[in-house]
């Protein structure tokens, strides 16, 4: 397990009262570095990031109100956002990374159109079970059926946000899925299609089928047909937790990318042993996940864990991001065993390798 968060008990009385506070505005100090960003603010700091700017200089490059200028200024010094030298205000290295990082951005879109409104109702999610936050957009169980016709802006978000954390792992997952030579591959909840698309771009002579429900076959269909693959890929509409169906055989390596994570415990038990009974004594299963203890940067873990209350107040109300521990038990309860694991694929992710347990 990582140290990252194991000795974080350590500051004095008047620094704890402080980070408290800190968490009490937090709200507030989102929405006001977003708007900086979205405003302009940041971009014109940084563009004159030599000599900075004062207030009413602020307001005519962003043609805002030296009102609302100086409002956001003053709670982005605050937040270490800018700081003052003499009456001019200058951009910091973490207003820096508002602005410029990728991350950051994706991060920030995801938590603003997703799960902000949301996340308002995450005590009550945690008291009944069930993601009552998703009544935000619509009547939905889950938010997964729901993803094809939410707001434009909060499914660009969500997509951005999830491909962000996957997308990067690709490269290295293609070459690690590719080592075993599979000629049959099982995309296991391949949602668009994305990395069914690279597997058979990578390999002509590989033949990937994808399971997911109806409504994300549908996305996935899309997507193959306009690149061409509609020969190469093939489709089955399953909820795979209808445990009444069985997984088709036939695949010697069936490949699982944030996946999981979207269950609770027992039914990730469950689910892994319908994919047991499907799979050959000599079949892989695959398992990307971006496992909070495994990450060689605290950002990274930090990033992941919080990712979790979006599970429980949007998404299904029962499941969390994986530390490794809790996903080697899944594993090994549903009578399968890891016989590899490659951790630092992409930004974040790790690569479960699975078998029939001798």
């Amino acid at each position: 397990m990582s140290d990252f968060f194991n000795n974080n008990d350590t500051s004095g009385i008047l620094d704890a009262q402080y980070a408290a506070q800190k968490i009490a505005f937090a709200p507030v100090i989102f929405q006001v570095a977003k708007s900086m960003r979205d405003l302009g603010v940041l971009e014109v700091l940084f563009e004159n990031d030599k000599n900075g700017l004062t207030i009413s200089e602020i307001a005519q490059k962003t043609n805002l109100s030296t009102y609302g200028v100086q409002t956001l200024i003053e709670t982005s010094l605050s937040a270490d956002i800018v700081k003052c030298i003499d009456a001019k205000y200058f951009i910091t290295k973490t207003g820096y990374f508002l602005l410029k990082d990728e991350m950051t951005r994706v991060n920030m879109n995801y938590n603003h159109y997703v799960n902000y409104q949301g996340l308002y109702f995450l005590d009550e999610s945690i008291k009944h079970g069930q993601a009552l936050g998703l009544k935000t957009f619509g009547n939905w169980e889950t938010i997964y059926p729901a993803l094809s016709s939410l707001p434009q802006e909060v499914k660009k978000s969500w997509f951005e946000f999830d491909h962000y954390y996957s997308d990067s792992a690709f490269s290295q997952a293609l070459t690690i899925v590719l080592a075993k030579e599979p000629k049959n591959i099982l995309d296991i909840g391949g949602n668009t299609g994305k990395f069914s698309i690279a597997l058979a771009k990578a390999n002509e002579n590989v033949h990937v089928g994808i399971l997911d429900i109806e409504e994300q076959i549908a996305l996935a269909k899309e997507n193959i047909q306009m690149n061409g693959l509609q020969n190469r890929v093939s489709f089955v509409a399953q909820n795979i937790l209808d445990f009444s169906q069985d997984i088709p055989t036939g695949y010697d390596l069936i490949w699982m990318s944030q996946f999981l994570d979207c269950f609770k415990s027992d039914d990730i038990i469950n689910l892994l042993k319908k994919v047991k009974k499907s799979m050959g004594r000599d079949s892989y299963l695959c398992i990307m996940e971006p496992l909070w203890d495994k990450q060689r940067f605290e950002t990274s873990a930090y990033c992941i864990i919080n990712t979790s209350p979006y599970f429980t107040a949007l998404a299904n109300g029962v499941s969390k991001m994986f530390n490794s521990a809790d996903l080697v038990h899944y594993i090994e309860e549903a009578g399968l065993e890891v016989v590899e694991q490659i951790d630092g694929v992409g930004i974040c992710q790790s690569i479960v390798i699975c078998k029939y347990a001798s």
